[in-house]
């Protein structure tokens, strides 16, 4: 399932590519035939992300609500526009470019009431403008630690809790503890406040990376191939990482052995000696 960081990067693609213009919106499936016509040849006026919710605004309270979930797809094309396939739910399109989702999780024409019950059931997202102060000190962050400073949920749970904190994925739950040094078993009360801050602080420093770049880095400066004189990763994910999809590797840092175990319904990787109890 995409990460937090990859739905603010498809915000700003179809934002960039179709923002403020007039489209044709299409449903080759079929499943999203009758809000598509209702919106064919309007104008795509804003695109927002909120964790792994993505909202295109149409104008007049109209916003298609979009979850990849763990199969949808998003694929943006230039000119010449080809036919679409059956399996595109929602196909936008200009004569110089179109952008096709398949197998999304949810597609679904809502109304400004109904999109904001869905940001008032999510935590804060570390992307978000309305979350950060770019310090660390944001209300998001201050909202977030309420829930896990009072919670008996290990921390490792309470990241990919989207109640809790809303874009965090595996990647970036494995990641952040490791970078610091926190077993992902202690509970949440367990935290000191300034510990949580740097968490959150770091989170949003590697996720905006992580709109920048379209991928997930995590190691420091000091830790790259180049620096370590290692060989680089070689995963489908890609990306640079401390501890996840390393089970039974050694450790960057201590050399000891990565580990990995079932939390929270995902796979989660550590290190017991940089991150003991």
């Amino acid at each position: 399932m995409p990460e937090g960081h990859t739905i603010h990067r498809l915000a700003a693609d179809y934002r960039e590519r179709f923002g403020g213009r007039s489209v044709r919106v299409t449903s080759p499936q079929g499943k999203f035939s009758d809000a598509a016509a209702l919106l064919d040849g309007t104008v795509l006026e804003t695109t927002e992300a909120h964790g792994k919710h993505l909202f295109l605004g149409f104008g007049a309270g109209e916003w298609v609500h979009i979850h990849l979930g763990l199969f949808g797809k998003v694929n943006f094309g230039a000119a010449p526009v080809p036919p679409p396939t059956d399996t595109v739910r929602l196909r936008i399109a200009r004569t110089d470019a179109y952008v096709d989702l398949r197998g999304p999780t949810t597609c679904a024409l809502i109304t400004d009431p109904e999109k904001q019950a869905i940001h008032d059931r999510l935590g804060p997202d570390p992307l978000r403008d309305d979350a950060d102060d770019g310090e660390g000190e944001g209300e998001g962050a201050v909202r977030a630690w309420r829930r896990v400073s009072r919670s008996r949920t290990t921390i490792a749970a309470l990241l990919m809790d989207q109640k809790v904190i809303a874009g965090v994925g595996n990647v970036y739950r494995a990641e952040v503890l490791f970078r610091h040094g926190i077993d992902p078993y202690r509970a949440g009360r367990d935290l000191t406040a300034a510990e949580w801050t740097a968490i959150w602080h770091d989170l949003v420093a590697l996720m905006r990376e992580g709109v920048r770049n379209n991928r997930i880095d995590t190691v420091r400066p000091e830790h790259t191939p180049e620096a370590m004189g290692r060989p680089p990763r070689v995963d489908d994910h890609g990306g640079e990482v401390y501890v996840y999809r390393r089970a039974q590797l050694p450790c960057h840092i201590c050399g000891g052995e990565i580990r990995t175990a079932g939390l929270a319904a995902r796979n989660l990787f550590w290190c017991p000696v940089c991150q003991s109890a």
